[in-house]
């Protein structure tokens, strides 16, 4: 279950190289709050992206100025299931000229 206040917050968190939100691109595979511990879960368009320490750090520090109460904020990357352009929203596809 994603909470649409943690999206929002990841929705500051661009993708350099594609210029999309990591949240309409389909990289956020789960947010939520668990009492006072902020998770969220997500992955890279390809375990090699040369950008991948960049783009978590910038994750953690929108969900830091979102929550400064956390007692934590939790991100997992993990690789399953992979990335694919069918989890991309609607407009990140248009945005690509992929939207079929």
């Amino acid at each position: 279950m994603n909470d649409d206040d943690i999206l929002a917050a990841l929705k500051a968190v661009v993708d350099p190289e594609l210029g999309i939100n990591i949240v309409d691109l389909g990289l956020v595979y789960r947010a939520e709050r668990i009492g006072d511990v902020v998770a969220v879960r997500m992955t890279m368009t390809t375990p090699s992206c040369p950008l991948g320490e960049m783009l978590l750090e910038e994750v953690r520090a929108a969900l830091h100025a979102k929550y400064p109460q956390a007692a934590q904020v939790s991100v997992e990357l993990v690789w399953d299931p992979p990335w694919s352009a069918a989890l991309m929203s609607l407009a990140a596809r248009q945005q690509l000229g992929v939207a079929s």
